[in-house]
């Protein structure tokens, strides 16, 4: 078994989601690794990865629709706020859609159905730089 881990970078404009499938392809392509797995980490606490329809982005701003009532910005309920309004909510949302991945690899190449995208999702109104440690193991 061999393993190959890259780190990435990525600039986000904020909440939304940035589509980082090519990305995590190319750090598969250059691991060498034909077949086995592929881990895909965020290394925030306020942004998350998600595997997400790729063809019709009204999906992805459904799914901001939806964790916005599900945790809305500036609700007086929480007691974490030293970064603003959309602290607490952020991190709420990324423990729901949580910052890791697996994915099988198969012929070198992540083994993703047809409309399927890797997406990060920014859960901070403002840009931030954003960190996501690819790791592939396999033969």
């Amino acid at each position: 078994m061999r393993s190959r881990q890259v780190n990435l970078g990525f600039d986000t404009r904020g909440r939304g989601t940035r589509e980082i499938t090519r990305e995590v392809q190319e750090a598969i392509a250059g691991s060498g690794i034909r077949d086995g797995l592929c881990h895909i980490f965020i290394q925030h606490t306020s942004a998350s990865l998600v595997l997400c329809e790729n063809a019709d982005p009204s999906v992805r701003h459904d799914l901001e629709t939806f964790m916005a009532r599900l945790a809305p910005d500036g609700d007086p309920v929480y007691r974490h706020s030293m970064e603003g309004p959309d602290d607490m909510p952020a991190h709420i949302r990324s423990i729901l859609s949580n910052m890791d991945l697996t994915v099988p690899v198969h012929g070198g190449r992540a083994a993703l159905g047809t409309w399927q995208g890797v997406y990060l999702w920014e859960h901070r109104t403002h840009a931030h730089h954003r960190r996501v440690v690819v790791t592939v193991q396999g033969e």
